[in-house]
């Protein structure tokens, strides 16, 4: 059998090791914890990737439709442009008879100038 004096030794040893043993226990249901979390995390993780991946194609579309706008803007100022041109062209062309009565030039207008 062991030596008398060393038996209080053995049970502080026998005492330490079962701390260290209960210590573990909870350090195994601590790390079983942070792996469910982390799973979760990388569940979330992977959700928000989806999110992002839909929201970039929205985006996308997005800025290709405001390119077209901004096309569709600078072709209205040229035909704009175009057509206020056109118009005071047509005005140029117009002549005005000032001091004549109305429908003084009677049927023919010719025989009239």
């Amino acid at each position: 059998m062991a030596d008398p004096a060393q038996e209080p030794t053995m049970d502080r040893i026998l005492q330490k090791i079962s701390a260290i043993g209960r210590r573990l226990e909870g350090m195994d249901s601590a790390m079983v914890s942070m792996a469910a979390e982390t799973k979760n995390i990388r569940t979330e993780i992977a959700s928000f990737q989806t999110c992002v991946l839909g929201l970039e194609q929205r985006v996308s579309k997005v800025e290709a439709r405001a390119s077209s706008f901004q096309d569709r803007d600078q072709e209205l100022l040229f035909l704009r442009s175009k057509l206020t041109d056109l118009e005071d062209r047509s005005r140029r062309d117009n002549v005005r008879f000032v001091g004549f009565p109305e429908n003084m030039e009677g049927e023919d207008l010719l025989r009239f100038l």
